[in-house]
């Protein structure tokens, strides 16, 4: 009985010795997030540059752009500063489709980029952050270096199921990974998602898509930003076959 006791005692230290690897590192990146969701001022200038081909081979298309907006989020609210030139630049380019519907309008694409809807994630980082992992099932921790230093990197699965039910009725394959890296007191230092989706609507329109966004985060203060986006993808289907590339940069200044 009492060898039975030992053996049962020790598999239990051996299973409770190899959770916490899992289990601290995400309730430590929990505690941090909710350490840095504090609304404290910040400024900053966003600067993004976006890339988008459209068709194949020789009848492909390019349309690229490039902006940067003053960013000012303090007591009165999100502030968003579209400068003069930027402005002149969006007429211009509005005064050209008037004559010619074809024209680029570069400038004007890469206004998505710098909506609010896209910033919000650069100056409240840790609720996007927060959201996302919430979605996801924990699957492992390893330990790798970040820029010199020790960090850990947590690994989510995000199931199929949180697709929306319109997207349900269509995708028939469904593959989502989001990777966090965390420091020593774990704060996200970066983080890294994937999605791959493929399926088919209206039974003969077949389609596929992939994305990946790659984040690098810093501190403003105790306020977690984000200070560099990178997002790409592909997405085909109905004889017509898209890519893009966009990279967004924040520069924080003094509030």
């Amino acid at each position: 009985m009492m060898n039975r006791t030992i053996v049962a005692g020790a598999s239990l230290l051996l299973a409770t010795a190899a959770m916490p690897a899992w289990a601290n590192g995400l309730a430590e990146m929990r505690a941090a997030l909710e350490r840095a969701s504090v609304t404290t001022p910040v400024k900053a200038a966003l600067e993004a540059r976006t890339w988008r081909r459209t068709g194949e081979g020789k009848d492909a298309e390019d349309d690229q752009g490039q902006l940067s907006v003053t960013i000012d989020d303090g007591a009165r609210g999100l502030t968003i500063v579209y400068g003069k030139e930027l402005l002149a630049r969006i007429e211009n380019e509005k005064k050209a489709r008037s004559k010619n519907p074809d024209a680029k309008a570069p400038t004007s694409s890469a206004l998505t980029e710098v909506s609010p809807t896209n910033v919000l994630p650069f100056i409240s980082a840790a609720p996007t952050l927060s959201r996302s992992i919430e979605k996801g099932v924990l699957k492992g921790e390893r330990a790798e270096t970040y820029q010199g230093k020790p960090a850990r990197v947590l690994t989510f699965d995000i199931p199929m199921s949180t697709l929306s039910k319109q997207s349900l009725k269509y995708a028939k394959k469904f593959d989502s990974t989001i990777e966090v890296w965390i420091g020593a007191d774990g704060m996200p230092l970066a983080s890294r998602s994937r999605q791959n989706v493929s399926g088919r609507a209206f039974v003969v329109v077949s389609f596929e898509s992939t994305y990946e966004e790659n984040a690098v985060y810093a501190l403003a203060g105790e306020r977690l930003v984000t200070v560099k986006r990178d997002t790409r993808g592909t997405s085909s289907g109905a004889g017509e076959k898209q890519e893009f590339k966009n990279s967004s940069t924040m520069s924080l200044q003094a509030p």
